[in-house]
Order: C-alpha cells, then structure tokens, then sequence
C-alpha cells in the first residue's frame, strides 16, 4: 500500500452513472470528490466562447495558457470557476457534452490539465471519475473501478435526466450520440477510454445506485486504510 495514493477511481463510458455514483461514494466515505468531465465542458463551453475551434489543440493548449480553471467542492458535487466565475450552470448541455469529447482528444488539453487533477490527491482521500482516471492520472490509485452499461440503458438514463431538467429530448439521437461519443473516446490517440488491468469492472445496467455506491464503498473500506 506504500506506493498507492488513497484515490478511488472510477472510468467508464458516458451514461454509466460515474458522476452520480462518485459523488455519493465519496460522500459515503467524507472523501474530496472530484468531476474531472466537468473540467472538459469548461474548457468547451470556454472555447465556443472565445470562438476556439473543438478542433484545432494549439489553440486550445494556447488558449488555457491565459486561463485560469479550478474545481472545487460544492453542495452539488463540484463548482467549476474560469477566471474567478463560477460556469458549473453551463456546463451540462448536449452540445457542451459534445464538445468535451472533442477538446479532450488534443494533447494539448490534456496536459494543461493533469496536474490540477492530481493537485487534488494533496487535500486528502479522493473520489475521481473521469475516462483516464485510472489509466492515465491515478494510476497508482488504491481501488480503480470501471463503471459501464449497454448504451441503450444509457441512453434512456440520458433521456430521463433531461427531461427532469425541462431539455427538450429524443431518444434515438441521445442514443445515436451516445454510440459516436464511445467510439472518439475509445479510440482516440492521447488516454483513450479503457478498462485498466487491474480496475474491478461493474456493470451498472440492471443495478441501482445506491447498489452500485455500497459495492464501491465496501470495496474501498477494504482496500483504503483511513491513515489520516
């Protein structure tokens, strides 16, 4: 246990549930929780502001060198801050989701934001999700999990969610999206989205939440000695 980092991190495609299920682990087990897709809409919706294209990494790697991003915790999990002002409201569109996915393909990307997300691990036990947690920013982390289901369930979760938040939504092209947004995460040449070797897979389609979070906390009480 010496040279692991008392991290549990959690991969998994879009819609498997990674953002919710952190947040209540790590509120389970009073660990910083940390929304690192929440990191990649801000450097989208920044983007489309500025008139950056998704597409061109040196501008972007350019961009972020003149910004400056920070997450933090929040009632609702985290607040992401761009300058000093809090975008976290901005953040959760299908357009914002689409562009994520196209920024964290560039390099450039994400190498300006490795080290905030490490910084994290200094504040104490963490609860990090993203798609390269365990692969690529944590990965001497003591428990790596990898979430996922089929992609219709997602997609219906999808569909749900925005609904619940007055979206308007269809189905199929949440659906189709999802399947297009797996493939650039899956295969794209800087951290793609994987399962790591020694990651325990759950796959979450016919569990609820509150089952999924008591199969991680059991998980990371085992593996997680409290040494604080």
């Amino acid at each position: 246990m010496d040279d692991q980092l008392p991290v549990v991190a959690i991969d998994g495609p879009a819609g498997s549930g990674k953002s919710t299920v952190a947040r209540n682990v790590a509120r389970r087990l009073g660990y910083t929780f940390l929304d690192t897709g929440a990191l990649y809409r801000a450097v989208a919706l920044l983007a489309q502001r500025r008139n950056v294209s998704w597409e061109n990494g040196e501008q972007l790697g350019e961009m972020l060198s003149q910004v400056e991003l920070s997450i933090e915790p929040a009632e609702t999990g985290c607040a992401v801050f761009a300058d000093g002002d809090d975008v976290s409201e901005e953040l959760r569109s299908e357009e914002i989701s689409r562009g994520a996915s196209k920024v964290s393909r560039h390099p450039q990307v994400r190498q300006a934001l490795l080290d905030l997300q490490r910084s994290f691990v200094t504040r104490g036990p963490l609860v990090a999700e993203g798609r390269d947690m365990a692969t690529v920013v944590f990965p001497q982390a003591a428990l790596k999990i990898y979430l996922d289901a089929s992609v219709d369930v997602r997609a219906q979760r999808r569909y749900q969610q925005m609904l619940g938040s007055g979206q308007p939504a269809d189905l199929e092209e949440i659906r189709r999206a999802a399947q297009v947004r797996d493939q650039q995460d899956s295969t794209r040449a800087v951290a793609p989205l994987a399962c790591a070797d020694d990651a325990t897979l759950v796959d979450t389609s016919d569990l609820n939440i509150d089952q999924v979070v008591d199969k991680i906390v059991a998980l990371a009480r085992a593996r997680i000695t409290s040494g604080r």
